[in-house]
């Protein structure tokens, strides 16, 4: 890679970064997901259209295509368990990208099914580069491309670097989004607490437990139990009673 390359890389990363943690993205997951995918479409050279594709209830699913055709091919991709996407989130190589050249053409065996599904679709070239940051969070940034070996070795080099930088982000975000939630939940169980102890005259741990037995007595988790009596504090009569 020239020193001009070089150059042209750190300016295409900060640019990139930038755009990433505007408006405190990192706080929300599908803000982040969507700016991830349009900074690299614009990044990276070759790139035509793009997603992500993240996995969920043991299912790899598609996020922000960036047309229907993409959100199409990506599904057909989780659906045949084959393709670039596929060994980039389960079996990536160590550079974490895995390029598809040209599916009428040299990878044409490789993936003998989904590769005439992405020709039909106009695209002849896929790049897709790990996301993953920690083992119960996988994902994979999709780059297609209408031309065969549109990907050089600099925008190789390019999505990988780009797709260590997004997993950092794309980890700071979620483990926001589950502390935002931890969060919200201890407000809620307070908040109901304190709905109990004001109309039964109770201590804390009392409405705690009345929580509690509430929850096992419904099969209902302590915040559904929670957001109930939150949102029904109008209705005295319907409120959670400690009498078995």
């Amino acid at each position: 890679m020239t020193c001009y390359h070089h150059d042209e890389l750190v300016v295409a990363l900060r640019r990139a970064s930038r755009v990433l943690v505007e408006q405190r993205s990192i706080r929300d997951l599908e803000e982040t997901l969507g700016l991830i995918v349009s900074a690299a479409v614009d990044t990276i050279p070759g790139v035509d259209a793009g997603s992500i594709s993240i996995t969920e209830h043991g299912r790899i699913e598609t996020r922000h295509p960036t047309s229907d055709a993409i959100g199409k091919l990506d599904d057909q991709q989780s659906e045949l368990r084959e393709g670039p996407c596929i060994e980039a989130i389960e079996d990536p190589p160590e550079t974490g990208v895995v390029v598809a050249c040209d599916f009428a053409g040299a990878d044409a065996e490789r993936w003998p099914r989904f590769g005439p599904l992405a020709v039909e679709a106009g695209f002849r070239a896929l790049m897709s580069t790990q996301l993953t940051a920690t083992s119960s969070m996988r994902a994979a940034l999709n780059l297609y491309s209408h031309r065969e070996d549109a990907f050089d070795e600099h925008a190789r080099t390019l999505a990988g670097l780009f797709g260590s930088q997004a997993a950092l982000l794309l980890y700071g975000s979620d483990h926001m989004t589950h502390m935002q939630r931890a969060v919200d939940s201890r407000d809620l169980i307070g908040q109901a607490k304190g709905i109990l102890m004001e109309r039964n005259k109770i201590d804390d741990e009392a409405a705690f437990q009345m929580l509690v037995r509430t929850s096992q007595d419904t099969n209902l988790k302590l915040t559904h139990v929670a957001t109930w009596l939150t949102r029904d504090v109008s209705a005295p009569n319907d409120e959670p009673s400690g009498e078995g």
